[in-house]
């Protein structure tokens, strides 16, 4: 009995491990690309025209040209957040 509980408790902390290390939720974007800069990849996307960060950092296979097709993946970050204040729903009554 004592094993069946301590392999579980082992199972669920490994399960709480592998949740916070994968990070923040990765996404893609495929299209073909519009601009190219040191720091942003454009790429149309429909009739949208997405605009990508890149840094040192960013993995590149091969040499990026305007219109290729290619496969973005990426990941949101906040840069800023500002605290907005609520209305209070009750309201004071005067008498």
């Amino acid at each position: 009995m004592k094993k069946v509980f301590v392999l579980t408790v082992l199972f669920v902390f490994l399960m709480a491990i592998a949740a916070f290390a994968a990070g923040p939720k990765t996404y893609q974007v495929t299209g073909p690309v519009l601009e190219v800069t040191d720091t942003m990849i454009a790429v149309q996307k429909g009739k949208d025209r997405w605009e990508i960060a890149r840094d040192a950092s960013t993995k590149i296979a091969g040499d990026i040209q305007v219109g290729q097709k290619v496969t973005i993946e990426y990941t949101m970050t906040a840069t800023k957040v500002e605290l907005k204040e609520t209305k209070s729903k009750s309201k004071s009554k005067s008498k």
